[in-house]
């Protein structure tokens, strides 16, 4: 399972179990506080915004170079690009200097940290494990020529795999990161998923955008989003040459987070033999 949908709105499962893990800490500060003690309840959600702010600050800085040519991105929390021991680092900072300013918060607010740190801990351990163990579907899709493809037929090869609809706004917005991906890393394959489309709209569409996927397939049933327990659009999975499911972004991809999230594939693009390249005439 990937996402949850909450009502309307669909959240990724790792964005669940952080706010789960802040409620949790306030609940479990608040219980001890009543014994003695004041409430921490505003300063762990003062450290909570601190490391979400630290978090993504580390990932602009890791990815300067991708950010600095348009700056605007860099408020764009949109691209889900954010380095969780930035975040870990600043409340790991911030929390002393709470408990020293205001001593009337150290045991409730200690407790509660530590009660929401591990949840967060073990549960996003336990989901790491459960995706690492997920293998690539066995489904048959169909190309714009209607002729089947099988998904276990990619194998061999990294393949990221995007999960769209020429309807949904981020969609549109990343395909051309996506696009210029697909020239970048050409020891990987990009396999765009439409869900309920026909082969006439997307055309039109790619048409139109002027963009150039190489593989499009149409999945009219929404079999794959299904299978892979996805419920938001876009949802990008990234598959080892084993077919392994070694990562998963929900939401719009942008160059930087893209980047980072090719990293699960580091050991399969290092072993993968260069692409062949014409001598010179």
């Amino acid at each position: 399972m990937l996402t949850v949908n909450i009502g309307p709105v669909a959240l990724a499962l790792d964005h669940l179990l952080l706010l789960l893990a802040l409620g949790l800490a306030t609940l479990v500060g608040w219980r001890v506080a009543r014994r003695g003690g004041d409430n921490p309840e505003s300063s762990l959600f003062n450290l909570f915004i601190a490391g979400l702010l630290c978090a993504r600050i580390g990932f602009v800085a890791a990815y300067w170079p991708l950010y600095r040519d348009d700056l605007l991105q860099i408020v764009d929390i949109r691209d889900g690009g954010f380095l969780p021991w930035a975040g870990a680092l600043a409340v790991l900072i911030g929390a002393p200097w709470t408990a020293w300013r205001k001593p009337g918060r150290r045991r409730p607010l200690g407790w509660g940290l530590a009660s929401g740190a591990l949840f967060w801990l073990l549960a996003s351990w336990a989901s790491h494990l459960y995706e690492q163990g997920t293998q690539l579907p066995h489904l048959s899709l169909k190309n714009a020529q209607g002729q089947e493809v099988v998904l276990d037929s990619l194998r061999g090869k990294p393949l990221v795999i995007n999960i769209w609809a020429t309807w949904c706004p981020p969609c549109r917005r990343e395909m051309p990161v996506l696009q210029q991906a697909q020239h970048e890393y050409p020891q990987v394959t990009f396999l765009f998923v439409n869900q309920g489309e026909t082969p006439q709209i997307v055309t039109n569409f790619l048409a139109t955008t002027g963009l150039n996927l190489s593989h499009v397939l149409f999945d009219a049933g929404g079999r794959l989003a299904t299978a892979v327990g996805s419920m938001a659009l876009p949802t990008t999975l990234f598959y080892d040459a084993e077919g392994r499911l070694v990562g998963s972004h929900l939401g719009e991809l942008s160059r930087a987070s893209l980047h980072h999230a090719l990293q699960s594939l580091d050991e399969d693009l290092r072993r993968a033999p260069a692409p062949a390249t014409r001598n010179a005439p």
